[in-house]
């Protein structure tokens, strides 16, 4: 008898704690009369619906009403969407995806864009191994498990010691492996959307002077090296076109146009121009004209489709010889920064330069990022300026105003 009171105690209390709990619960979320939205103790709102037997939650980060019930309306459209598009047509996949599974879904989606260049795909490969070594177990975790919080945690660390490129570029490569997972059903906001960018750091770029440009390749063309000529035709090259390293190994003798005097810059999906913006027609400056008339002569013999320029890089007898003529280290690119700011100092105007260089906005990059004159161009053209009212000449007379 006593054991059956005990026993019947025992059901009293579970069945009063449980009561506790449903009222706990119902103090905490209210229900608002329109369905699917509820409003938490704290004042936000929040929508409820039901997908494949589970609840769904998603915050809509506001206390008024009106506002939330219209960020219902595009959540539950979205989600009806998701639901009719079979949730990724694979529920069992999309339901415990984990971030690798997500990962290696958005690097097929780069290699099936045959726009981008191998060396774009390979460099979000290596921001994937970056991702993965500074978050570990990231591969094996369900991407629905990872937090807002998860994410700014790794963010502070990483942060720390990456550069603020390969952050900013890991960072990107993370969004879009949630937003694999948006697409899919799986997560319904992104948690690393609002994950801020570094600060990029401008890089001071000191480009050598007309005379230790022309003594750097002249120290270049008499190098002892089997292709030290060619390196240093190379470097001219880049400096009197403008052209990237890529279109210039692209560049092939029926793409210079002598009559013209133009060069005909083209691209393609593995080497050519930036953006696939196909080819564009580049003036020959007299430069450019003597070194490529000068290349033709000592091979009259060759295709018109072989390559002008006999090598692809050349760095290292590049480092080499500024080195020796004591120059600030360049890259190929900057030989590029160097035909647009002789352009500019040429009295050429930035519009002209920036169609030269294959831009399409009109030059707002070109100002933004080659607008950075040398110090003794600056300095001249900074004498020219004057607030000194110009004094008149002795010899003009004035003419006499009769009543």
């Amino acid at each position: 008898m006593q054991h059956s009171d005990t026993l019947l105690t025992q059901l009293d209390s579970n069945t009063i704690l449980q009561g506790a709990k449903i009222e706990n619960r119902k103090k905490v979320w209210n229900k608002t009369g329109k369905e699917n939205l509820v409003r938490h103790k704290s004042g936000r709102y929040y929508a409820r619906v039901w997908s494949g037997g589970k609840e769904v939650w998603k915050g809509l980060k506001t206390s008024h009403f009106s506002v939330a019930r219209a960020r219902l309306a595009e959540f539950l459209k979205e989600h009806r969407q998701r639901v009719g598009n079979g949730g990724g047509k694979d529920s069992s996949i999309s339901a415990k995806m984990t971030c690798g599974e997500a990962a290696e879904s958005h690097l097929r989606n780069l290699d099936n864009n045959v726009r981008l260049k191998p060396r774009t795909r390979a460099y979000w490969r290596e921001r994937l191994n970056a991702l993965k070594k500074s978050w570990p177990n990231l591969s094996t975790t369900e991407i629905r498990k990872i937090t807002l919080g998860d994410c700014k945690q790794w963010a502070g660390k990483y942060g720390k010691s990456a550069s603020p490129t390969n952050y900013n570029n890991t960072v990107a490569l993370l969004r879009h492996v949630f937003a694999v997972a948006v697409e899919t059903g799986v997560i319904y906001a992104n948690p690393a959307a609002v994950l801020k960018r570094a600060p990029l750091r401008s890089k001071e770029i000191i480009l050598p002077s007309t005379e230790k440009f022309n003594a750097m390749v002249e120290v270049m063309r008499n190098g002892h090296g089997r292709f030290s000529r060619d390196c240093a035709d190379f470097v001219e090259g880049l400096a009197y076109t403008g052209m990237r390293k890529g279109e210039a190994n692209a560049l092939e003798w029926r793409d210079l146009d002598f009559e013209a005097s133009e060069i005909v810059v083209r691209g393609d999906a593995v080497t050519g121009t930036k953006g696939g913006e196909g080819w564009r027609r580049v003036p020959m400056i007299p430069d450019a004209r003597a070194i490529f008339e000068r290349l033709r002569a000592e091979r009259p013999h060759e295709p018109l489709d072989g390559k002008v320029f006999q090598v692809c890089e050349c760095q290292k007898a590049l480092d080499r010889a500024l080195k020796k003529v004591g120059a600030h280290r360049i890259t190929h690119h900057d030989l590029r920064h160097l035909f647009a700011t002789r352009c500019i100092e040429s009295g050429v105007d930035i519009p002209t330069v920036s169609r030269w260089l294959g831009h399409k906005d009109g030059g707002a990059l070109l100002m933004k990022t080659y607008g950075h004159l040398r110090r003794e161009h600056s300095q001249a053209q900074a004498l020219k300026v004057t607030f000194t009212p110009v004094p008149k000449s002795a010899d003009v007379v004035p003419f006499s105003v009769e009543a």
